[in-house]
């Protein structure tokens, strides 16, 4: 009778494990290149700790997208899919599936973070409602890597130079944009672009000055034009049939977390970029990342000037004629919420 107590209550709690367990809802988790290992270890950390903080049961399997072998412009389609539950998606890449959303961050809109938080902000409802209606999946997070910039493996002093040059982009504004500049547009993801630099396959190419330099791209170019052209918004989206699977309260324990997370993202992209820059060009400053020996090229008001003049005699309009092809009312849109924050209007 005394042996058999002890072996009912270890069944007993054995039992109750494997309740639990059974009673957490398992969470796919695809996440950014492996290569921006900043946004990579925050993710990694938040995902690790969003059961115990939210206090919500979920079974974690997260994983950068290059390691599970995610290309970023078919990242819509696999969330839509459910290949997975949880994907951060370079929206600039995955908006060839849908126009309409590349307007959170068309080139030349926003030319600094506290605007382009603006125009998130004003298109974040607009985004959301057309991503669960085209994608069945739902808006988590969005937030910026930073202001977009170029790495040049040759001389340049000013915008006028890409000329002729092959020149990476990741957007369909920002190749409407390096075409009026006179250069050449290669369609490039992250993980790809170094070695296309290195191989000559491309000239330049454009990121954020972390990602750039998480990235070693000082390694394989040697100017720097720290011109921003854009955020490159992205964002965290859940599938929908697995957010239906928690309760209305759990539902909004998880967003204060994500909106935690989302804070946190928007924190980096203002707070890291400078010290990113002193590195990239071999800085005394520089404290927090790898240091290069890139020329840093001065940004002319010239060349400011000429992104607002692209953005609203070449950006805009492309944008508008294939977005409204897919959606009449698309730029209408567009002008009461993104264009309104950010005091432009599509005519």
């Amino acid at each position: 009778m005394r042996r058999a107590i002890p072996f009912a209550a270890a069944a007993v709690a054995l039992l109750a494990a494997t309740t639990f367990a059974s009673a957490q809802t398992p969470l796919r988790v695809a996440g950014n290149f492996s290569q921006n290992n900043k946004q990579v270890d925050i993710e990694r950390a938040f995902f690790g700790e969003l059961g115990e903080k939210s206090g919500v049961p979920i079974q974690m399997n997260y994983n950068p997208m290059d390691v599970v072998g995610v290309k970023a412009p078919d990242a819509l389609r696999m969330l839509r899919g459910g290949s997975f539950d949880v994907m951060s998606v370079q929206i600039g890449m995955a908006s060839r599936d849908d126009p309409f959303f590349e307007g959170v961050d068309l080139i030349g809109v926003a030319p600094d973070m506290a605007s382009l938080r603006k125009v998130v902000d004003a298109y974040r409802e607009a985004f959301d409602e057309r991503l669960q209606k085209r994608f069945n999946a739902k808006v988590l997070t969005l937030w910026p890597f930073g202001p977009q910039v170029f790495y040049c493996n040759h001389p340049i002093t000013t915008l006028a130079d890409l000329k002729g040059l092959k020149v990476r982009s990741f957007t369909p504004s920002m190749s409407a944009m390096l075409e009026n500049l006179g250069a050449t547009p290669v369609t490039l993801q992250f993980s790809e672009v170094y070695p296309a630099l290195q191989r000559g396959v491309a000239s330049c190419g454009v990121t954020s000055p972390t990602s750039g330099n998480t990235g070693n791209w000082p390694e394989v170019t040697t100017h720097l034009l720290p011109l921003a052209v854009s955020g490159s918004v992205q964002g965290h989206f859940i599938n929908l049939n697995t957010w239906k699977k928690f309760s209305p309260e759990q539902q909004q324990k998880l967003t204060e977390q994500f909106k935690a997370l989302e804070d946190q993202f928007w924190q980096l992209a203002t707070s890291a970029n400078d010290d990113a820059i002193a590195c990239n060009t071999g800085q005394d400053s520089c404290s927090g990342h790898k240091k290069f020996s890139m020329k840093l090229v001065e940004i002319s008001d010239a060349d400011r000037q000429k992104i607002k003049e692209v953005a609203e005699s070449t950006v805009l309009p492309i944008w508008k004629k294939t977005c409204d092809a897919v959606d009449p009312q698309c730029s209408e849109n567009w002008n009461k919420t993104a264009g309104a924050a950010a005091g432009l209007t599509i005519k």
